[in-house]
């Protein structure tokens, strides 16, 4: 765990320099969002995580509720257009679809094992803060061994609901790191979608 952390906090600066890129993907604004309802949604993400690290458990029981948490809690439609970036606007529909699909496996099952180096651990809300069109719903993961640390989530009803659309995990940005990482593996298969569509299946 600790050299995950060490890891996180080495890209936060990075996170921080390219945060701007995010902003032309970000959900459509929020139709009547509340603080109270950004932070009631993810005290319910949190106290479902918090029932699965408390209760520990192998990676095989873990992750299926992990999956099962991001999709019920997270706008994984947006994340995937964001985190594609530029290539989803000529993306079709149909590549889109397939798209969200692979990466939702991979992005569960990524931050599944993520979240399972908290067992032992709790997360705490602490705060809710209107940020541009969303909101940003501030909490704190308690380990064992370790020190505190703020794992923030953006919140929007852009999609319909609220939702969160991004994490922010000791400083480090999941839509800014997962879009440099697909990025990368798009531009080595060329630029083709479908192919980095059929990777992900294999990673989910």
């Amino acid at each position: 765990m600790c050299n995950n952390l060490l890891s996180f906090r080495r890209r936060a600066v990075l996170s921080s320099l390219l945060a701007g890129a995010t902003l032309p993907f970000l959900p459509r604004p929020a139709q009547a969002l509340t603080a109270g309802q950004a932070r009631a949604l993810v005290e319910a993400a949190v106290a479902d995580v918090n029932r699965v690290i408390g209760a520990g458990g192998s990676e095989a029981v873990v992750l299926p509720e992990m999956e099962r948490i991001f999709r019920t809690y997270a706008d994984v439609p947006t994340i995937a257009r964001s985190v594609l970036g530029p290539p989803a606007r000529s993306a079709s529909r149909a590549q889109m679809r397939a798209f969200t699909e692979a990466f939702q496996d991979y992005f569960s099952a990524k931050y599944g094992r993520r979240f399972r180096e908290f067992i032992g651990g709790s997360i705490a809300v602490n705060d809710a803060r209107p940020v541009r069109s969303f909101f940003e719903v501030i909490t704190t993961v308690n380990m064992r061994n370790e020190a505190p640390f703020e794992l923030r989530w953006l919140v929007s009803d852009g999609s319909g609901r609220p939702l969160f659309f991004n994490l922010i995990i000791a400083g480090v940005n999941l839509m800014i790191s997962e879009r440099t990482e697909i990025g990368a593996m798009l531009e080595a298969r060329g630029g083709n979608i479908d192919a980095l569509t059929q990777h992900l299946r294999t990673l989910g």
